[in-house]
């Protein structure tokens, strides 16, 4: 078995989505106006950095867990299972858990913001977020050869990154206005 995970892999695997969803970006811009092409592809972008950063294993080489040995439940300790930080960057787990849903919900809104129905779409888009969240834990709990830990704690700090984002998205669609496509050619 190849041991896939840590640090390098995270980081080479953010850089080949980013490349290929600004290749995206790129394409969509001239369609549907240079803020929202790249709201899009920064908002895919940030679910896959997310997925990168919990579904591999934190080292290269996680070691075994045998089966009759993982956890058969999600810790409902408020706090999570690494209070004393992350090993990426400094600072407490729970602080990385909220920071890293904050784009995710920004770019949400300035997404949605283009059409009308944004008011309906960025709570239902906000409870696709809290949904992903739930899915990366059942999947950490699933999947006990990922050495990672199910917390619901992580849930409750994701989905308060998430709306720290909407609320930073409602201040950036004022500001950028994605509802603006790009102008016909020979047009202002």
């Amino acid at each position: 078995m190849v041991p896939v995970g840590g640090v390098e892999v995270m980081l080479a695997g953010t850089a080949a989505s980013g490349l290929l969803l600004a290749g995206l970006a790129l394409l969509l811009q001239r369609r549907t106006g240079v803020v929202w092409a790249w709201a899009f592809a920064g908002l895919l972008w940030s679910l896959v950095v997310i997925g990168l950063l919990t579904l591999l294993p934190a080292q290269a080489d996680p070691g075994v867990v045998y089966a009759d040995e993982r956890l058969g439940v999600c810790s409902f300790d408020l706090g999570g299972p690494a209070p004393d930080g992350f090993w990426i960057l400094s600072g407490g787990q729970r602080l990385l858990n909220v920071l890293v849903f904050v784009p995710s919900g920004a770019l949400l809104v300035v997404v949605a913001a283009r059409w009308r129905s944004g008011w309906v779409t960025v709570p239902l888009g906000l409870t696709a977020l809290a949904a992903y969240s739930v899915g990366i834990e059942w999947t950490q709990l699933e999947l006990a050869r990922i050495d990672r830990a199910c917390d619901v704690t992580d849930v409750v700090d994701n989905v308060t990154g998430a709306a720290l984002g909407v609320a930073v998205g409602l201040v950036l669609v004022v500001v950028l206005r994605p509802w603006r496509a790009r102008h016909p050619r020979g047009g202002r």
